[in-house]
């Protein structure tokens, strides 16, 4: 796999954990409403959104390999 289609992967990755975050924060918000306990949901969305920063990490590294590469 060449750096363009891990950038690529990375870009999917990134997406799909939003994607996931944004539903589990309609989770908590849901529960939260009709007084059910929240805190293990809001462990895991700490959990999802270092993950995301992870993933993010990843990809600016990717980025900064491409860019090296062009500047040869």
């Amino acid at each position: 796999m060449n750096e363009r289609e891990h950038l690529a992967q990375a870009d999917r990755q990134i997406a799909e954990c939003k994607a996931h975050i944004a539903r589990h924060r309609e989770i908590i918000r849901k529960a939260a409403q009709r007084g059910q306990e929240t805190s293990w949901a809001r462990e895991m969305l700490r959990a999802f959104e270092e993950t995301l920063r992870i993933f993010e990490k990843h990809r600016q590294l990717i980025v900064d390999r491409l860019q090296g590469t062009e500047q040869r």
